[in-house]
């Protein structure tokens, strides 16, 4: 179901985080953003050398999917929620001149961020579009993979999303994103909580329930692999953040919150 409050914060928050970048150290808020456990440390030096600041600064994921895509050249990709564009001209390095990465946000200051990072880093095989993840602007069967940073999380009707994923993808074509995932239950005042929505942990599935609404899309080959926990010490980050009770819910959220890969593949079509 559409949520115009949630994307109306989400927009507002992700816009904020795009307007003070350059102008400050940190490009983001404390819950997903700069120097939090969340977001820290996924990219190698090396990858990043010779992006522009800017959109390195704007990195607001909870993953490495460009790492975990695989990408080959010649491929069109599309980053769902492609913020400041760290993952699209990684990817475009990948896929090289014959292929093509579609940035998509629903973010006018992202995309104008986004856009000046593509202008410096000369990416011509690049585009950046408007629209939300729940209604993409791209035709059915154009895309080899979809990849994803912390986003799909921040959605108010996933199933959308997820269908939306399954629609656009060429068949035999592979979804490949990085996300925030539940393991187990979550105190209800961090899931009614909007600043922890869309600073990438209240709205976040359980782990089940992810795989169900993939396969629920029509997805086969689905893997969901958390590789990075959670612990007390590091909730009570995004916990302050929030103005919640840090010191109560941490221990309630222990272990409870991972970032993790999924992975999943659009079924090739079968003459019948």
């Amino acid at each position: 179901m559409s949520d115009p409050a949630t994307h109306d914060a989400v927009r507002e928050k992700y816009g904020a985080i795009a307007r003070s970048v350059g102008g400050a150290t940190c490009g983001g808020p404390a819950a997903c953003g700069c120097d939090d456990p969340v977001t820290s440390g996924l990219y190698s030096d090396q990858e990043t050398r010779d992006l522009p600041p800017d959109a390195v600064a704007a990195s607001l994921g909870c993953g490495n999917p460009t790492a975990l895509a695989a990408l080959e050249a010649g491929q069109t990709v599309l980053d769902l929620g492609s913020g400041g564009g760290i993952d699209v001209l990684l990817s475009a390095r990948r896929v090289g001149p014959t292929g093509k990465v579609y940035g998509l946000d629903m973010t006018d200051d992202m995309l104008a961020l986004a856009r000046e990072n593509q202008r410096k880093a000369g990416a011509t095989n690049v585009e950046f579009l408007k629209g939300t993840i729940e209604a993409i602007p791209l035709p059915d069967d154009s895309i080899d993979v979809i990849i994803s940073n912390c986003v799909i999380n921040l959605s108010p009707d996933k199933d959308a999303v997820l269908r939306e994923a399954f629609r656009v993808l060429k068949p035999g074509g592979r979804f490949a994103v990085s996300d925030v995932v539940v393991r187990g239950g979550m105190p209800p005042e961090v899931r009614r909580h909007m600043e922890l929505w869309v600073g990438c942990i209240a709205g976040a599935l359980e782990e089940t329930e992810y795989v169900s609404k993939l396969r629920a899309a029509g997805f086969e080959e689905i893997e969901l692999e958390p590789w990075r926990r959670y612990r007390a010490e590091e909730a009570r980050t995004f916990l302050t953040a929030a103005g919640l009770d840090a010191e109560r819910l941490a221990s309630e959220v222990d272990g409870r919150v991972a970032s993790a890969f999924v992975r999943a593949r659009k079924p090739i079509a079968r003459n019948v």
